[in-house]
């Protein structure tokens, strides 16, 4: 093929991402898409609130907020694991603002974004590339493997042929070994032709955002379960394990499908198979819709929070390193 490098594309995208007038453009519209999940439910929420109790909804908020910090510091981990360990404040702003890219379509945004605000704090740009994409496959892998949980309690023929797939996914835990990992992320470098990182990912590193990631999966499937025993589920073992494993198969599918914003549609799919016999078919479409707003509520919450800290370093003076 005669077409230019991936890395070539990429470059002259950031570079375009670098106009203030741009970046404000951007934000603005992942705001936008963001808001907008929230307020066209609005009548399932209000469905929701005469369902449940305002104590189980904020009890579900918290967990979501739980589980969001927890995919915070799984990615603030690999970040300091690659060389680049930076203050709370500034992660947090990085990381927290970036995140409104996942509702924007394309499944990329939010590594651009990431990018972008990581040069402002002279984070290279390339090591904020591999950190949020290295926290994504991390989140990935351990949800398949969370998400084994749910699958021996799951209804016979819920999920069809997709059962076998599912049941093999946590052997892509393999990827996670460093030796394994680092070869596929040089790799990726020398094909978007970028410089090599500084330096490679470590077992301790991998480690401890494993298990954060892993943290935030059984939050996440708490959320599921409050608002499914508040919705009529029996609040029995069967039922946790199903919420735990359940949302964590749906985000690895969700994840899976890039083409809608934030895997919207797939994982209320994956949900509805494993939760099927739980719940009448009508709560569990309301259950899946309540779950993902109370998420996307988190998501703003700590956007908003991102935006509202200051470095106090003059981070922006170390933009023209952060390569």
């Amino acid at each position: 093929m005669t077409g230019e490098p991936a890395g070539g594309t990429l470059s002259r995208a950031l570079v375009v991402l670098r106009s203030p007038w741009v970046r404000w453009g951007f934000l603005v519209l992942a705001l936008g898409l963001a808001v907008y999940a929230v307020v066209a439910a609005g009548d399932d929420l209000a469905r929701a609130a005469a369902a449940l109790s305002w104590q189980r909804l904020v009890v579900a908020l918290v967990l979501s907020l739980a589980f969001v910090l927890c995919t915070f510091a799984s990615w603030r981990v690999v970040l300091a694991d690659l060389g680049a360990p930076t203050r709370l404040r500034v992660a947090l702003r990085v990381f927290g603002l970036s995140q409104l890219g996942k509702y924007v379509p394309g499944g990329v945004w939010n590594v651009v974004a990431a990018a972008e605000l990581g040069a402002d704090h002279g984070i290279a740009r390339r090591t904020s590339v591999t950190t949020t994409a290295v926290a994504t496959l991390v989140g990935v892998v351990s949800g398949a493997v969370v998400g084994l949980v749910a699958l021996p309690f799951v209804a016979t023929g819920a999920l069809g042929s997709a059962g076998p797939v599912l049941w093999a996914l946590p052997a892509v835990a393999v990827v996670l070994a460093p030796p394994v990992l680092n070869r596929l992320v040089a790799w990726a470098l020398r094909v978007a032709r970028r410089p090599p990182l500084e330096r490679p990912l470590g077992w301790r590193g991998l480690g401890a955002a494993t298990l954060w990631s892993v943290a935030g999966w059984l939050l996440a499937g708490a959320q599921v379960w409050v608002l499914a025993v508040g919705l009529g589920m029996s609040a029995d073992a069967r039922g946790a394990a199903l919420a735990v494993g359940g949302y964590a198969l749906a985000w690895v599918v969700g994840f899976l499908v890039v083409v809608v914003p934030a895997g919207a549609g797939a994982r209320e799919l994956v949900l509805l198979a494993v939760l099927a016999g739980t719940l009448p078919h009508a709560a569990v479409l309301l259950l899946v819709l309540v779950s993902r707003v109370l998420v996307t509520l988190a998501d703003l919450a700590l956007a908003g929070l991102g935006a509202l800290v200051r470095d106090g370093g003059g981070g922006r003076q170390a933009r023209s390193d952060a390569r």
